[in-house]
């Protein structure tokens, strides 16, 4: 298959591909790295990112921002970073993907863990998680032609400790390694508008 990765070169994205493509052929996409440079947030470079790599099997994004902060100082400008790029951007990509996946093919977003255990100044993290998955299980029963989409809904990852293991005190984290046989699922499996945690 030809899986488009987005955000290949993050850490959840290069586990990915290091799972994926020793059976396929993968197509790396990011922000500033990669084969192909796209923003999700923004429609007109997602479409141009299909435009280039014609027609594909699987598409996973393993981007978007969030923003961490507290509640009380909170403004509807940062509130918007995680709606408008982890969200909406994720929510582009699916758009578009639909219209350019190959029969059967599949489409695989990113969560994460807040959405449902929810962590001081994670406010905006919890709302774009659980919209997500709100997005999924809601696509998936529209699909035609037996394209697919899931969500993988991680914990913290062990490698992200260092910058984000002061918001997650008490939660186990899981290896990249881990959670990339989720995308695997997603990707070489068979089911649809299912949510994958890796808890």
């Amino acid at each position: 298959m030809k899986i488009i990765v987005i955000g290949a070169t993050g850490t959840i994205g290069k586990a990915v591909v290091e799972q994926l493509g020793t059976r396929h052929d993968i197509v790396t996409a990011g922000r500033n790295s990669g084969q192909y440079q796209v923003r999700i947030e923004d429609p007109a470079s997602v479409a141009a990112l299909f435009a280039r790599t014609g027609p594909v099997d699987g598409v996973v994004v393993a981007a978007g921002d969030l923003h961490f902060g507290p509640l009380a100082d909170m403004t509807p400008e940062q509130f918007r970073i995680g709606l408008d790029s982890k969200l909406m951007g994720q929510v582009h990509v699916a758009l578009a993907a639909q219209h350019r996946l190959n029969d059967g093919g599949s489409i695989t977003l990113t969560g994460g863990i807040v959405g449902h255990q929810p962590i001081r100044q994670g406010a905006n993290a919890s709302t774009v998680n659980r919209a997500l998955e709100g997005f999924v299980v809601g696509a998936a029963i529209e699909l035609p032609r037996a394209l697919r989409i899931n969500l993988v809904d991680p914990t913290v990852l062990t490698e992200s400790l260092p910058q984000y293991g002061e918001y997650f005190h008490g939660f186990e984290p899981a290896d990249a390694r881990r959670v990339a046989l989720a995308y695997s699922r997603s990707v070489e499996g068979a089911q649809t508008g299912q949510v994958y945690r890796v808890w």
